[in-house]
């Protein structure tokens, strides 16, 4: 007898929501896997377990973890402010009003720290405006485009290298004091160039070193090797024109079959839903993988804790939708449609998902490559689904 939450995932392909969907569901070495549809509307390669997907932002979590590994091992502070590794950083000032002129500024009243770059209130990132409207034409969001520091895009390839990128990052006012309002994205784009000056390394090369190496994670990185590539679904979004899905002109397939000239700390990698559960699992266990500690449960406790006020949660509309933020990562903080609070986790804007209830010791990774899964409804609908008990 098939489950709830195949029918429903067959249901929604059969309407045509999605061309397909991967939908990984574990309890301790419970693990079960659903595949429903192709990688392509018309198309007949089938959704398997082991297709790749573009992760967007679920990159942010695995970010957050490996710089509590390097803080674990003093090659950084999280109080430290970021300009000891990027002092293009350094002379801040900060936009009177975000709608204010780019030169119509106030004196930084403290340092930007790494911390700050985790709980994304270093004071920069998407501007909502008085009217829930992301990214206005603001003077600050016109410079950061002509800049193409690509802020706001899921998919976050440039031709920039990290030093440049940081550079004209740089050249910018911030737009609030730091530790003042939760603002989106840019705190891990930042994190990752740090991360690698830390490190001494480039960002993919860390992250394959420090985790994905020892978690097994073969299927993860910033690019992938061509034949692993072969079944990676199209993506689509809904056009604005006609209200039906698109196919998106983003990057062709071949771009993701060397490194980046900039590995994005908050939107870069590709993974699969077994690949993606070993990270998760790594939290969920409190830092250990098969025995061996890789971060302390101090680190992972913090990093799935919300630190943000009742006033910043709410400042974080659409985006944090009243959820509580920890490191690179929401943290529900009041029970919701899905479940109690302490569920923690994040999407992808390309259409992917991935949450951790602890209470429940339930994982679940949504995996699509259609960005409607965060608005159409299929979300809480396959989330509910995930906790249904089968035999």
């Amino acid at each position: 007898m098939s489950s709830q939450l195949e029918q429903a995932m067959a249901a929604r392909v059969q309407r045509g929501d999605f061309p397909g969907l991967v939908a990984l569901v574990a309890r301790g070495d419970d693990v079960r896997v659903e595949t429903a549809g192709v990688t392509e509307f018309g198309g007949d390669v089938a959704m398997r377990r082991d297709t790749p997907f573009r992760i967007t932002s679920m990159t942010k979590p695995v970010l957050a973890a490996v710089t509590l590994m390097l803080a674990e091992d003093d090659v950084l502070d999280l109080e430290e402010p970021v300009t000891r590794f990027l002092p293009e950083l350094a002379g801040r000032r900060v936009l009177a009003r975000p709608d204010a002129a780019l030169d119509d500024t106030v004196p930084l009243e403290r340092p930007v720290t790494i911390e700050d770059l985790l709980t994304f209130t270093l004071g920069f990132g998407l501007v909502v405006d008085a009217e829930g409207e992301v990214n206005p034409p603001y003077p600050i969001v016109r410079a950061w485009q002509d800049l193409d520091l690509r802020l706001a895009e899921p998919e976050p390839r440039t031709r920039l290298g990290p030093d440049e990128w940081i550079r004209r990052f740089g050249t910018l006012p911030l737009i609030h004091q730091p530790g003042e309002k939760w603002m989106y994205n840019a705190g891990t784009t930042v994190l990752g160039v740090l991360l690698a000056r830390a490190s001494g390394t480039t960002l993919g090369d860390l992250l394959h070193e420090r985790l994905f190496a020892p978690l097994g994670m073969r299927d993860t990185g910033f690019w992938l090797p061509a034949e692993r590539l072969a079944g990676l679904p199209a993506h689509y979004q809904t056009d604005p024109g006609t209200g039906r899905l698109s196919r998106s002109e983003i990057e062709p397939l071949e771009a993701w079959t060397e490194p980046p000239a900039f590995p994005n700390g908050s939107a870069g990698l590709l993974s699969t839903a077994d690949d993606y559960l070993a990270f998760a699992r790594l939290l969920l266990d409190g830092g250990v993988h098969g025995g061996t500690r890789l971060l302390s449960e101090k680190s992972v406790a913090a990093m799935t804790t919300n630190h943000l006020t009742d006033e910043q949660i709410a400042g974080g509309g659409v985006f944090l939708d009243g959820a509580g933020w920890g490191y690179g990562l929401a943290v529900t903080v009041t029970g919701d449609e899905v479940s109690g609070p302490g569920r923690y986790g994040w999407a992808g804007g390309f259409g992917t998902d991935w949450f951790t209830d602890p209470r429940e010791g339930l994982i679940f990774i949504l995996l699509s490559q259609v960005s409607d899964l965060l608005w159409n409804g299929a979300l809480p609908e396959l989330s509910k689904l995930a906790y249904e008990k089968t035999p």
